[in-house]
């Protein structure tokens, strides 16, 4: 599922350079972050046949990034900053695969299906301020899509104020800051006009070992 406000238009390139062999849904309205507190993509929840959620919202990696082990070029400026701090970000692929096909293979058995109270103890807490932040990400989505874009940036920049562990919240704004209509979505959404942060900088601050919360058996 792709978490963009853009679009079909924003993400086909993505899902068809893929090559997927399953629907894939784009959740525009990031309804996803808001029902199951997804903070940064890749995240997920397991819910199983019943409906149920059996593990809340986590970092999901099933594929270890080629840029974790490339030797980083020198002269390549801000990209080649960003690369570095890819190289420090924490993802354990082999054991969240192991987790999954353990799952998939003992359902609640699994060790790594949680109770309902464990899923609530290990769910993140919704206080006022982020639901709050969830309001004005989406006041900020709809005048967007309306075309008031100026309109949109004080709603976006109040809820990354109001939420700033959300990374889908600073994202999603950076990207429309940083890319000129009708190219790409610029992925490096550096530093712009609109807003305080920036990827690189923002990683900077809170440690890029920390960028992806470690998954918990």
């Amino acid at each position: 599922m792709a978490l963009d406000t853009g679009g079909a238009d924003a993400t086909r390139r993505w899902i068809e350079a893929a090559h997927p062999t399953h629907p894939s849904l784009i959740d525009q309205a990031h309804v996803t972050d808001e029902r199951f507190g997804f903070v940064n993509v890749p995240n997920a929840v397991w819910i199983d046949e019943q409906g149920v959620i059996v593990r809340p919202a986590h970092a999901a990696h099933v594929r270890q990034s080629a840029r974790r082990d490339m030797e980083v070029p020198e002269g390549l400026g801000r990209i080649g900053e960003m690369l570095t701090e890819v190289k420090k970000i924490r993802t354990d692929v082999d054991l969240y695969l192991e987790a999954i096909r353990d799952w998939a293979a003992n359902g609640s058995a699994s060790r790594f299906a949680l109770s309902p109270d464990e899923v609530i103890a290990r769910s993140d807490p919704r206080p006022p301020a982020h639901a709050e932040a969830a309001a004005c990400f989406e006041l900020g989505q709809g005048l967007w899509r309306d075309g008031e874009h100026d309109a949109a940036v004080g709603w976006f920049r109040r809820a990354h104020e109001l939420y700033p562990e959300n990374w889908t919240y600073k994202r999603q704004a950076w990207t429309f800051a940083t890319t000129a209509p009708g190219e790409p979505s610029d992925l490096i959404q550096g530093p712009n006009d609109d807003y305080e942060g920036n990827w690189l900088d923002d990683v900077r601050a809170v440690g890029a070992e920390h960028y992806y919360e470690p998954f918990e058996p």
